[in-house]
């Protein structure tokens, strides 16, 4: 059964930082890209960052660039992505996703090209 939950999610400061996990079972990531998004109240899901099936090749979007940092390690068949420099903008349900991918250097940021969601952790930048 394939599955993907995350965690790491909660409250922070402004200024603070948390590392959100991806965990992937019933598949391995070596084959998979994946995909962070984010969703508000109200708000469609929009694309946060992005890696390729490899981990050669990122994206992040302009609000999170500088500050947020996508990464797999494959031992452990798990995404990171370590947000820095958080601010109350960030507050949102953060969603991980994969889809699997043939082409090693290419990522996604569409949801619809997804197949595979987790439930979702909340982040809350406040002070």
């Amino acid at each position: 059964q394939v599955q993907l939950v995350e965690s790491g999610g909660g409250l922070v400061q402004p200024g603070g930082s948390l590392r959100l996990s991806c965990a992937a079972s019933g598949f391995t990531l070596d084959n998979y890209a994946i995909g962070w998004f984010r969703q508000g109240p109200g708000k469609g899901r929009e694309a946060v960052s992005a890696i390729s099936s490899s981990g050669g090749s990122t994206y992040y979007d302009d609000s999170v660039k500088g500050r947020f940092n996508i990464f797999k390690n494959n031992a452990k068949n798990t995404v990171y992505l370590q947000m820095n420099g958080l601010s109350p903008d960030d507050t949102d349900v953060y969603y991980c996703a994969a889809v699997p991918s043939p082409y090693p250097n290419n990522w996604f940021v569409a949801s619809h090209e997804y197949d595979y969601w987790g439930q979702g952790t909340q982040v809350t930048v406040s002070s």
